[in-house]
């Protein structure tokens, strides 16, 4: 123990009750006596004992020349980290940690109710813990009083700059007092927590221990290469490999979370699920469920890659590699915590193992690099946990005797080991059978082709010939099915093709003499096999085969293109060109440019050399509807109603038409009429049925 230990007895005291006979190497620098009131910035790495770390280094500060708290009034010390689930880690670290000194601890986080926390604020606190966004609104609405505050720390001050919450960690430490003393901790120290610890604190002390330094020895790395349809089957079988009392599982999006979780637990995995998408309320319980041994396997996001501390969490897996070094160090450092032992998996396919590489050379760590338990190796384990068992050296009990008896009378030994084994392995779930590493699922083998014949067909590249549609023309034209046919070779002007040796006969006579298929393409027997291999390649113009992509069908085997003659389709030759060049324009007037046209009737007053008439000569253009000069009779048809036999008479005024308002080729006037006007110019509202109402009366009929 150091000597800050010594005279705060009721720490000494917890670290005792908790198990603590030694101190981890950050845990002893903090703690450092020479260190005094000073500022700090801690480089450690996750699962170091911070927590226990910045609580020591504070008490001093805190608690003075005494070893107890006055009671509870404005907050002394401020704890931030970035996440829920690590601020409620820290939380029950200082509640254990400082509960013999009265210490009031309080949370205030995102996803709780606010005015709990506030109310609490105001019985009084010691120390609170908060997430900056929550701390940041206590602070604007007054309900947190800063003026008291002694110690600042900042848990995972790297994560909180990844966040996006620099503004807020900002606003935080301006409204602390400036005789505060205030401590960093981060996994690295890049250049913005350099300039952030520059900005506010006062001379701070990096503290960086060699076992930082290094690859964390607790956690042994294991790269584990899997077939490509193989990474959720490969997890089950390390899960069921390991055995370990609580697992965590990484994935990089809910989506591959809820897969996960639905696929652990129709295989009889106690799994919980913890993902962004959850309420706070909702993570609290999953990770109880962990705590207190309901729940085995935890499948989430890296929500859960920082802060999360279960006791008895021995295996972390990979089954999405994370996106960067940082992240794959914050998701192991979830195990191997504390002097603890742990393993941490990383599920690698086998097209993305350069990417695992890369992480792991990035994170500065050796990985064995192995494949996924097989099913065998994982039963061999189940035999080993089986014999292993202190079951085995337990005495028998009285009130177990008269069973034990009952059995060894009715069944061998051999027969009571055999069902003690059958029971033990329906409660485990049974392992997958694995393909190998950089292999798909294997497809079965096909079968020797045996004795064979070859064909030739009159169709090759320079016809487009393609194997996928030449197999079903010869199906169909030979009554033979594809396992009859083997290798298609195309060439350059024909295609070899090899069929099975019974179906050539039933083939040819199916063709017929012509021996020709559908499209006209020719089919002759080889007495030998091709020589394929000396053959000469097709060798691609500059631009390719402008024919590509299309069927032979329509045109004659063997017969060349022929250049198309010109028609009347072909493009239009060009315009003659004039004096200078350009084509010379047509006439404007068409009358003028073909008198000899049919209907032609030349104007004596229209010269096309001068332009048209001009003056008083210019005809004067007639209207569309004009009458024509003695002309009585309406130009276009007759008025309604003037025919013979019409009663209504051709003249006297018009009537306005009244029609019903079903008619919708005439416009109907309503009842009421139209709106006659008044002395002062307004119209008069009709009182008819359809009348529109007066303003700022009902809209309907009018009182009766």
């Amino acid at each position: 123990m150091t000597d800050a230990m010594i005279t705060i007895q009721p720490l000494a005291e917890a670290l005792e009750k908790r198990g603590y006979e030694t101190l981890t190497p950050v845990q002893i620098a903090v703690t450092d006596p020479k260190l005094g009131k000073a500022d700090l910035l801690v480089s450690a790495q996750t699962g170091s004992g911070k927590t226990v770390g910045f609580g020591l280094a504070i008490a001093p500060t805190l608690l003075g020349n005494s070893v107890r708290f006055s009671p509870a009034a404005t907050p002394l010390a401020l704890v931030i980290a970035p996440t829920r689930e690590l601020a409620m880690q820290v939380k029950r670290e200082l509640d254990w940690l400082y509960a013999k000194t009265g210490a009031v601890v309080t949370s205030c986080v995102g996803g709780m109710d606010m005015r709990d926390e506030r109310r609490a604020l105001d019985r009084g606190t010691h120390i609170v813990v908060a997430t900056p966004g929550r701390l940041v609104d206590h602070i604007k609405r007054r309900s947190l009083d800063m003026s008291d505050i002694r110690a600042v720390v900042l848990d995972e001050a790297d994560e909180m700059l990844d966040l996006g919450f620099r503004e807020d960690l900002e606003f935080i430490l301006g409204e602390a007092p400036e005789n505060r003393r205030t401590l960093m901790f981060s996994a690295t120290v890049p250049r913005a927590i350099a300039n952030l610890a520059k900005s506010y604190q006062n001379e701070a002390v990096r503290v960086s221990t060699k076992a930082e330094k290094t690859q964390h020895t607790d956690i042994e790395y294991r790269a584990l290469t899997v077939a490509a349809g193989d990474p959720e089957n490969a997890i089950i079988n390390v899960l069921r490999y390991y055995e370990a009392p609580n697992a965590l599982v990484f994935c990089n999006t809910r989506a591959m979370v809820n897969r996960l979780t639905s696929r652990f637990s129709n295989r009889g995995f106690s799994v919980v699920a913890l993902s962004g998408e959850l309420s706070q309320n909702e993570r609290t319980h999953a990770l109880q469920a962990m705590r207190d041994g309901r729940a085995r396997v935890c499948v989430a996001t890296d929500v859960a890659a920082r802060g999360i501390d279960l006791p008895n969490l021995e295996l972390v897996i990979h089954a999405d590699l994370p996106t960067n070094g940082e992240t794959l160090l914050h998701r192991s450092g979830r195990t191997g915590r504390a002097g603890r032992k742990g393993v941490s998996a990383l599920i690698v396919p086998a097209r993305a193992r350069g990417k695992a590489e890369r992480l792991l050379r990035f994170a500065k760590l050796n990985a064995e690099w192995a494949s996924p338990p097989s099913a065998e190796e994982v039963l061999l384990r189940d035999e080993e946990r089986l014999l292993a068992d202190p079951v085995w050296n337990a005495e028998i009990q009285p009130d177990e005797q008269d069973f034990v008896s009952k059995l060894t009378d009715l069944h061998s030994g051999e027969q009571i080991a055999a069902a003690y084994m059958r029971l033990y392995r329906s409660r485990q779930s049974a392992p997958e059978e694995l393909a190998p590493a950089g292999k798909s699922a294997a497809k079965p083998a096909r079968a020797d082709f045996g004795p064979s014949v070859w064909i030739s067909v009159s169709v090759g590249r320079s016809q487009n010939a393609e194997a996928r549609w030449l197999l079903p023309m010869l199906c169909r034209a030979g009554n033979i099915s594809k396992d009859d046919i083997g290798a298609i070779r195309v060439q350059q002007n024909e295609t070899f093709i090899e069929l099975a040796k019974p179906s050539v006969a039933g083939f040819l006579a199916k063709l017929g003499g012509n021996m020709q298929l559908e499209d006209g393409a020719t089919i002759s027997q080889l007495a030998n096999a091709p020589d394929l291999a000396n053959m000469p390649r097709p060798q691609p113009g500059p631009k390719g085969n402008p024919d590509k992509g299309k069927r032979f069908r329509g045109k004659p085997m063997g017969e060349e293109r022929s250049s198309r003659p010109k028609g009347a389709s072909d493009p239009k030759p060009k315009r003659d060109t004039g004096e200078f060049g350009k084509p010379e324009r047509k006439p404007r007037h068409k009358h003028a440019a073909n008198p000899n046209r049919p209907g032609h009737k030349p104007k004596s007053d229209y010269n096309p050399d001068s332009g048209p008439p001009k003056g008083d000569e210019a005809p004067k253009p007639k209207r569309r509807f004009e009458k024509p000069e003695g002309e009585t009779k309406p130009r276009f048809g007759r008025k309604p109603n003037s025919g013979a036999g019409s009663t209504k008479p051709k003249n006297g005024p018009k009537k306005p038409y009244q029609g019903d308002a079903t008619n919708t080729s005439k416009r109907f006037t309503p009842p009421g009429g139209k709106p006659k006007k008044m002395a002062g110019g307004k119209p008069k509202v009709s009182k008819g049925g359809n009348a529109m109402p007066r303003r700022g009366k009902p809209f309907g009929r009018p009182k009766s």
